[in-house]
């Protein structure tokens, strides 16, 4: 019994040493007390020139960009440029295309003249076709902003009896798209003027900045008060 008594008292009285050591709980509280201690080697103030670039706001438009392909380009500059999806607004317009009422391409000076005779006869305007050279000569006698109303012109001569008609595409749909780019800072405004071969070209123009919410300055004034709390945090700890 008192043997056993002197081995118990001499294992506690081991445990105790080694709590009070450190050897025992401690090495499991520490490793999150080291990864929340902020290094003080590793902060660097920010000089009055990169603090003014980050406050300043300007709103950049850029475009209208016509096609996915360039669009797509865009984005991927802006991407480099430090510019992130969200702060990207696009504006899309689709433009019709236009089609034309048109004649068959001519085979001969006679069969054109005799063409010309008939639409002059039953005052019907025409006017010849620009550009497309593969398939001149060609008469166009209206335009219209959709091939069905093109279709169905092209369907009321047809009930008048007249031939050698056909509708022909001059000019496809386009979708044209504008990025609105409200709140860019200094740093990337300069990454912008930067570029030498954007895929907008000359297409750019400022716009209004949007003032900065109470939120988003709320958010800037507590990244800041952190900003100096970790640093008086890096400074005790050192």
């Amino acid at each position: 019994m008192l043997r056993a008594a002197v081995v118990l008292l001499f294992v506690a009285n081991v445990l105790v040493f080694a709590w009070n050591k450190g050897w025992v709980g401690g090495a499991a509280a520490t490793a999150p007390r080291l990864e929340q201690q902020v290094n003080p080697q590793r902060l660097s103030l920010l000089n009055q020139q990169a603090v003014t670039q980050l406050a300043t706001r300007t709103c950049v438009e850029l475009g209208p960009l016509i096609g996915d392909e360039l669009l797509k380009r865009a984005n991927a500059t802006l991407a480099s440029a430090g510019v992130p999806g969200a702060a990207i607004e696009s504006r899309v317009v689709d433009t019709g295309g236009v089609w034309a009422l048109a004649t068959i391409k001519m085979p001969s000076k006679d069969f054109r003249e005799r063409k010309e005779e008939t639409y002059r006869n039953a005052r019907i305007a025409f006017e010849p076709l620009q550009g497309f050279p593969d398939e001149q000569p060609t008469l166009v006698l209206s335009k219209h902003d959709s091939e069905a109303a093109a279709q169905a012109a092209l369907d009321a001569m047809t009930r008048r009896n007249y031939k050698g008609l056909r509708v022909l595409r001059l000019q496809e749909p386009l979708r044209q798209t504008t990025l609105r780019l409200a709140r860019l800072d200094g740093v990337q405004i300069g990454k912008l003027n930067a570029l030498s071969n954007p895929p907008w070209g000359e297409k750019r123009k400022d716009c209004a900045a949007e003032a900065p919410t109470a939120a988003s300055e709320a958010s800037a004034a507590g990244s800041g008060a952190s900003a100096t709390n970790g640093a008086g945090s890096g400074a005790a700890a050192r």
